[in-house]
């Protein structure tokens, strides 16, 4: 063990020296997982090729306790892939080594920080290795104590007993300090085994600062037949006697002459690299799935729910896109997701009512070459935007689908509306938002997200519409469609899903009386067709967009910012809603047909008045 008591004694040098040279950072929470993490990986127990990062057969390490960051960088250090100079740009701006974790340093396979999500991410890169490519790599996920109270880990190790993931390998550094005090449990191992192994996991308690304890709780977890969890007792600040377990330390980097003087408790530092075990050269095998074409054909008037063709439009493109996985939150009855599991289960996923994991899960399978879609109730997956909001950081490629969107689900009430989801995707940077209105558009716009590189929002409606395309109409990202048009139009509507149709219905009725609207199909939210709205604003004395969603990020907010607010009126959800039937909500939101019918009367008035 000599060698791994002088590459642990490298690490805390290298963590050491590139937070003092930061002036930040969080040295003492590095130190005390310096053991666990040497034996990992220059123990022989982690198998990466250095070379090559994406290689299939590397196992896979995440720092779920991203605050851990300069541990990270020294370990790739001392395996020869960074120079001491490199790891001294810890934290300036365009160093790939960030505070937290990030793609952009190679070997960092999530962006994490934000806490409690790392294990829901090995979940997923587990379930990929297990159950797709069917690769014998490991995925190991280093967990800080004070993260074992958020919720998302407990539902990600629940179902990883579930999918019976013995691929999966938990490390908790329990080093009693978190940012102000000591955590929930301190030093207490057994409060920590006796919970985890109530979830069908095999437990190893040991001092993390032990080698032949930590060798062997290696062995251990990589021969079990369940995930494992090493429940690691450690010392934060843990070989600099002025920093061991003490607390207003967290985040604190050493000053100059602190530095100097941990130096001399380290004594004589020799520098070297060690390469690290290389994986078989396997190749992914997935299971060859027989696929069959899917007919299914929609006709002008049939009245099909957007959700239902979800499911449907999943059957049809997965011959084409093989690296499609879809997971659902025990809702796929009624997101339809059912369809696609009746059709293709190893491609299915379920992951109960547990939503925050259920986003993990798929950044993991993104960041192992899948493309999935994840569903639930759009009111659901705002209790994930954290995931969310970090899955933007790690170049994900994923697909939403959020059903049962705004007031027009009907007598389920407010709790089940989705009122806020258009707002919280279109927040998301790079993100396409996406509204279909029929079941035409909406088969098309499932097949422009999977073809699409990055994260992507459908929004789908509970009640059957009539379809109103044929099949032969293009939806390209960043489209609109103009549904209703001539050279008399006063205004012009803007509608999407749900409102698309009381926006046709209106048209009806202002045509009888004389009055003619434009009528234009905003199923691309984000990115907006631009010009033709511009062009819309020109043609016409105002526009009206109509919304079932709150005002706040929604579609009014979204055209005002892009066309300009002088002409632009917004029908939205502006009353706290109720239990009652589509028809009567969309009334009392003042977003029906009658709604809009008594708008373009009223600006109608107003304008002919102040002529």
């Amino acid at each position: 063990m000599k060698y791994l008591e002088e590459i642990a004694k490298l690490l805390r040098y290298y963590i050491l020296s590139s937070t003092t040279q930061a002036g930040s950072g969080h040295p003492t929470t590095c130190l005390s997982a310096v053991e666990l993490m040497a034996s990992l990986l220059f123990g022989g127990f982690f198998h990466f090729d250095a070379d090559d990062p994406q290689n299939p057969n590397n196992d896979r390490l995440i720092f779920s306790k991203g605050h851990a960051a300069p541990l990270l960088y020294s370990l790739w250090t001392v395996a020869g892939k960074l120079t001491e100079d490199e790891l001294l740009t810890l934290r300036k701006f365009g160093s790939p080594l960030e505070g937290h974790p990030v793609r952009t340093f190679p070997y960092s396979e999530a962006a994490t920080g934000s806490l409690g999500q790392g294990l829901s991410i090995g979940v997923g890169m587990a379930i990929n290795g297990k159950y797709i490519d069917r690769l014998p790599y490991h995925v190991f996920v280093l967990l800080g104590d004070s993260e074992m109270t958020e919720g998302s880990v407990w539902e990600a190790i629940q179902i990883a007993d579930y999918y019976k993931l013995d691929n999966l390998i938990g490390i908790v550094d329990v080093n009693r300090l978190g940012q102000r005090g000591e955590t929930m449990y301190g030093w207490n191992l057994s409060a920590y085994e006796k919970r985890i192994s109530s979830f069908g996991w095999k437990t190893i308690c040991i001092d993390g600062h032990n080698f032949n304890e930590i060798f062997k709780a290696y062995e251990e977890a990589l021969s079990s037949n369940v995930p494992s969890m090493i429940i690691a007792k450690t010392v934060k600040g843990k070989g600099i006697s002025f920093l061991e377990d003490k607390e207003g330390r967290h985040g604190v980097a050493l000053t100059k002459e602190e530095f100097n003087q941990a130096l001399r408790e380290l004594g004589e530092i020799k520098k070297f690299s060690v390469p690290l075990k290389k994986p078989e050269p396997l190749t992914p095998n997935p299971e060859l799935l027989q696929t069959k074409e899917f007919i299914k054909n929609y006709s002008i008037g049939d009245k099909v729910a957007t959700r239902r063709v979800y499911g449907e439009a999943l059957v049809k493109i997965f011959p084409e896109f093989s690296n499609i996985v879809v997971l659902d939150a025990e809702v796929s009855n009624s997101t339809y997701a059912e369809i696609f599991k009746n059709h293709y289960p190893e491609r299915f996923f379920e992951c109960f009512v547990a939503e925050q994991n259920m986003v993990g899960m798929a950044v993991g399978l993104s960041l192992r070459g899948k493309i999935p879609f994840v569903s639930t109730f759009a009111a659901f997956l705002t209790r994930a935007f954290d995931q969310i909001r970090m899955a933007q950081y790690s170049d994900v490629n994923i697909k939403f689908v959020g059903s049962h969107a705004g007031v027009s689900i009907g007598q389920d009430g407010a709790s089940q509306m989705g009122l806020e989801d258009i707002a919280m995707m279109r927040s998301i940077l790079n993100s396409v938002v996406l509204y279909p209105s029929d079941a035409v558009s909406t088969e098309k716009l499932v097949r422009e997200a999977a073809n699409y590189n990055g994260i992507v929002y459908i929004r789908t409606t509970r009640a059957a519409t009539p379809v109103i395309y044929n099949e032969n109409e293009d939806f390209p990202i960043g489209g609109a469609k103009v549904l209703k048009a001539s050279d008399r139009d006063l205004f012009t509507v803007v509608g999407a899903g749900i409102t698309l149709h009381e926006a046709l219905k209106a048209y009806e009725e202002l045509k009888n009386k004389g009055i003619y609207i434009r009528v234009i199909d905003l199923y691309s939210v984000k990115p907006l067709n631009t010009e033709l709205l511009k062009r819309a604003s020109s043609e016409t004395d105002a526009i009206i967009t109509v919304e079932d969603h709150y005002p706040a990020g929604g579609i009014g907010e979204a055209v005002k910012g892009e066309v300009g607010s002088e002409k632009i009126y917004s029908l939205s959800c502006k009353k706290i809603p109720k239990s009652g039937n589509p028809e009567e909500l969309l009334d009392y939101e003042e977003i029906s047909a009658r709604a809009i019918v008594n708008k373009v009367l009223e600006l109608k008035d107003k304008i002919f008045y102040s002529w």
